[in-house]
C-alpha cells in the first residue's frame, strides 16, 4: 500500500458527470478517489481531531467536525440550520447576524429528490447540484425559489405532511431507487397545498416565492461497480484503520467490500489514506492529485 495523503479529512467534493467524479480532500491535497474504485484502499485515523472552524484540537467532534465551543456559538451549528422554520433572526437573537444575512437571506430552492424514494428538501441555489449528490439522489427537480432559507423551510414544512423529508441512507446505498415522475409529484403537491401556498404569498409578498414550472428533472449517476446487498457501517472511532476494496462512491459514502464509510461524519479527523497502486493498469491515470 502506498501512502497518498496525510492530514485532516473533509467532505468529498463532487463534479457533475455521467457518472459523477469525486475528490477526497485530505489536508492540503485532493485525491481523485473515483480513480481508485476497484483497488485496495485504507484510511487510518491517528487519534487526533481538529475543529473545522477554529482548527484547535478537540477530543470529540460535534455536528460533523466542530469542537464544542464552536458548536455552541456558531450560527451554522444552530438548530435553525436543520429546521429553518425555527429561525430567530427577526427576534434579534441570531448567533451571527452578518453570517445569517449572507447565508440565510440568499436565494434558496425547494426541491424534490429521489434517493431512497421521493423526498422534499431545501438548499441554497449555489449548492446545486452538489446537495443532491451529497444525498445520493438519482433524480432531482427544483420546484420553488424563495428569498430566504426561512421561507424555503416554511414550504418544506408544509409539504412534508404528505411527503418524506428524510433519506433512508441504507436503501440509498443499495441502489434500489426506481425512476419517479417528479413533475407529476410536483403538480400534485402544488394543487394539494394551493391554499397554504397562497397564504404564504399573502403574508410575505407575491415575489417571496416563485413556482419553477419550467425546470427539468436532473438525472444523477454515481461511480459504483457493485452495490452492497447488506449495508454495514464502518467507524473510525471503533476501528481506527478501515480498509478494503473500494467498490463505489455514492452520496458522501465510500463503499468498500468490507462495509461503507461516511466521509462527512468523520470530517476533521486526522488520517492517512493509502492505496495499492500496483493494481492500476496502464489505462488508468496515476496522477491522483487534483
Amino acid at each position: 500500500m502506498k501512502q497518498l495523503a496525510t492530514g485532516v479529512l473533509q467532505k468529498m467534493l463532487v463534479s457533475y458527470g455521467k457518472p459523477a467524479s469525486y475528490r477526497l480532500p485530505v489536508g492540503d491535497q485532493q485525491l481523485d478517489i473515483s480513480d481508485l474504485i476497484g483497488r485496495q484502499v485504507s484510511i487510518e485515523w491517528h487519534g487526533k481531531i481538529h475543529c473545522s472552524h477554529c482548527h484547535k484540537p478537540t477530543k470529540k467532534s460535534f455536528n460533523q467536525g466542530y469542537c464544542y465551543s464552536c458548536f455552541s456559538k456558531l450560527a451554522q451549528c444552530d438548530q435553525c440550520m436543520m429546521n429553518p422554520v425555527t429561525c430567530h433572526y427577526a427576534e434579534g437573537t441570531c448567533r451571527e447576524p452578518e453570517w445569517g444575512e449572507r447565508i440565510c437571506f440568499d436565494d434558496h430552492i425547494v426541491y424534490l429528490a429521489n434517493s431512497s424514494g421521493v423526498k422534499v428538501g431545501i438548499t441554497r441555489m449555489k449548492n446545486m447540484p452538489g446537495r443532491w449528490f451529497d444525498q445520493g439522489a438519482v433524480q432531482a427537480l427544483p420546484i420553488f425559489r424563495t428569498a430566504s432559507r426561512y421561507l424555503a423551510g416554511v414550504i418544506e414544512d408544509t409539504l412534508r405532511s404528505s411527503i418524506a423529508d428524510k433519506t433512508n441512507w441504507r436503501a440509498m446505498l443499495k441502489g434500489t431507487a426506481t425512476d419517479v415522475d417528479l413533475v407529476a409529484v410536483r403538480d400534485q403537491l402544488v394543487n394539494s397545498f394551493a391554499s397554504e401556498l397562497d397564504a404564504i404569498r399573502q403574508q410575505h409578498g407575491e415575489l417571496s416565492i416563485t413556482l419553477l414550472n419550467d425546470e427539468q428533472v436532473r438525472d444523477l449517476t454515481y461511480p459504483v461497480e457493485v452495490f452492497p446487498t447488506k449495508v454495514v457501517s464502518q467507524s473510525l472511532d471503533k476501528t481506527p484503520q478501515i480498509s478494503g476494496k473500494l467498490m463505489g462512491i455514492k452520496g458522501q459514502y465510500l463503499m468498500f467490500d468490507s462495509g461503507v464509510f461516511n466521509v462527512r461524519k468523520f470530517t476533521s479527523y486526522e488520517v492517512t489514506v493509502a492505496a495499492n497502486l500496483d493494481e492500476l493498469d496502464s489505462n488508468v491515470n496515476r496522477d491522483l492529485f487534483a
